[in-house]
């Protein structure tokens, strides 16, 4: 047993390889429903409250995929005038996908087909909206490997390991937009809007 999995029982670990892969990992996530309390659970935690909001389902997300074989990837969006959001990255064939937990139906799951991490980024941009309309996704960070936090137990502690989320709020963040561009964007049309509304937990 490697050093990471000492944290979990033996029935957590059953648990988190049974996703078996992505997509697995994403339906699991899609399947429990979404919270919107201030906390930052570690994914033990999520498991056995069967609830997490976007940054919990990200960190969840990255060590099941671990459990099954990939590194513990994260990538952090911020966005103006929104909420930012956090993901969990994968690769297969050098090729980029993403598993999350989101309160909005277009900012969850992409199949691994993207050449690079702007290109991932940008197919979240014109559903990433806010309640006035307004396209706000402005910025996406490197990819951050949880394996370093390894040592604060961050899979299974008890108390919640907010040193992840503010280890992204320090990082650089590569800009989406060329400068001036911001102002000219249209706002998000009905169908759009209420699309990426369906489900959303209030």
């Amino acid at each position: 047993m490697s050093d990471w999995t000492k944290g979990f029982t033996p029935a957590e670990l059953r648990k988190l390889r049974s996703l078996k892969n992505p997509y697995g990992v994403q339906r699991f996530l899609d399947d429990m429903p979404y919270h919107l309390a201030d906390t930052a659970w570690s994914p033990r935690r999520v498991l056995r409250e069967n609830t997490a909001h976007c940054c919990e389902g990200a960190i969840f997300a990255a060590a099941a995929l671990r459990a099954n074989g990939f590194p513990p990837l994260l990538l952090d969006f911020e966005a103006d005038q929104d909420t930012d959001h956090v993901l969990a990255i994968y690769r297969v064939d050098g090729h980029w996908g993403v598993v999350a937990k989101s309160n909005y139906a277009g900012c969850r799951y992409r199949e691994p087909v993207y050449r690079s991490l702007r290109e991932l980024a940008m197919s979240y941009f014109n559903i990433y909206c806010n309640l006035r309309r307004e396209r706000t996704l402005r910025t996406f960070s490197r990819p951050v490997n949880l394996a370093r936090f390894d040592g604060h137990a961050w899979m299974t502690s008890e108390e919640d390991p907010w040193i992840i989320p503010e280890y992204l709020c320090t990082i650089a963040h590569t800009p989406l937009l060329p400068d001036g561009l911001a102002h000219r964007l249209s706002h998000a049309d009905d169908r759009l809007f209420a699309a990426g509304l369906l489900g959303r937990v209030k």
